[in-house]
C-alpha cells in the first residue's frame, strides 16, 4: 500500500491560513493534519473548534484530528461535529482508553491512538485490535521543529509486529521531525501515514516537498 502524507498545519502561516489550507488541497497530501492542544497535557496551545469549522470550509481532504488534551472524551463529539474524520487521542491521557476509542468510533469517524516517545508499544497490546491507527510520536508533543527520535524505528518495526500478531487493521502514523532523510526509512520500517509540519511548510516549494514526501 502506499504511503500517505498528512501535511500539519501546526507550521501553516496562520497570517494567510487559506492559502496554505488551497494549497494543500492542490497538492499531493492525503489528509490535513491538526494538532489541538491544552497548554495543560503539553506546554503549548494551538487551536481549536473554531479553527477547524473555519478551516473545514474550504478543505477537500480528510481532516485527522490528534488531540494533545487532558479529558479528551468531554470533546469528541463536538470535534467530529467539525470536521474530523480521523480523532486520535493519547494513551497517556486516557483513563479508560477502550471506552475512548469507543466513543471515537460511536461517532463515525476513525479512532487512534498515541503514545509519546517514553511510552512502549506493550502498552497497546488490549486495544490494538480496536485501533484504526495508531500514531507514534517521533519528538516531545507540543512544539514543531524538533529532532527526530531515532528510536522511532524500533518502535515502528514493534509496533508492526504487534498488529500482525493481533489481527489489526491499524495504520501505523509517524509525527515528529519528519523529512526527506528519514521519510523513506520509516515506509521501510512499517509506517504508513507521515505527518510532516516544517519540512512542508518551511520549504519554498511546499507543494513539490509534499510530492517529494509521497514520491520517493
Amino acid at each position: 500500500m502506499p504511503h500517505f502524507i498528512a501535511p500539519s498545519l501546526l507550521s501553516a502561516n496562520f497570517r494567510n491560513l487559506q492559502k496554505d489550507v488551497e494549497m494543500v488541497n492542490r497538492s499531493e497530501a492525503d489528509w490535513f493534519h491538526l494538532d489541538v492542544m491544552d497548554g495543560v497535557f503539553v506546554p503549548n496551545i494551538s487551536f481549536g473548534l473554531p479553527v477547524i469549522e473555519s478551516i473545514k470550509e474550504i478543505a477537500t481532504k480528510p481532516f485527522d484530528v490528534h488531540l494533545m488534551i487532558v479529558e479528551p472524551d468531554r470533546y469528541i463529539e463536538r470535534f467530529r461535529q467539525a470536521g474530523a474524520d480521523i480523532i486520535s487521542v493519547h494513551a497517556e491521557a486516557c483513563i479508560h482508553l477502550h471506552r475512548s476509542v469507543s466513543l471515537i468510533k460511536g461517532t463515525g469517524a476513525k479512532a487512534g491512538v498515541v503514545l509519546n516517545p517514553h511510552s512502549t508499544v506493550n502498552l497497546l497490546a488490549d486495544i490494538i485490535a480496536d485501533a484504526d491507527m495508531v500514531l507514534l510520536m517521533s519528538v516531545n508533543p507540543g512544539f514543531g521543529g524538533q529532532k527526530f527520535i531515532r528510536n522511532t524505528y524500533i518502535k515502528v518495526r514493534e509496533l508492526r509486529e504487534l498488529i500482525l500478531r493481533k489481527n489489526s487493521s491499524a495504520l501505523i502514523e509517524i509525527d515528529g521531525g519528519v523529512s526527506l532523510e528519514n521519510a523513506e526509512q520509516l515506509v521501510e520500517a512499517g509506517a504508513d501515514i507521515l505527518v510532516a509540519g516544517n519540512t512542508v511548510f518551511n520549504s519554498s516549494n511546499p507543494e513539490g516537498m509534499i510530492s517529494k514526501l509521497k514520491n520517493f
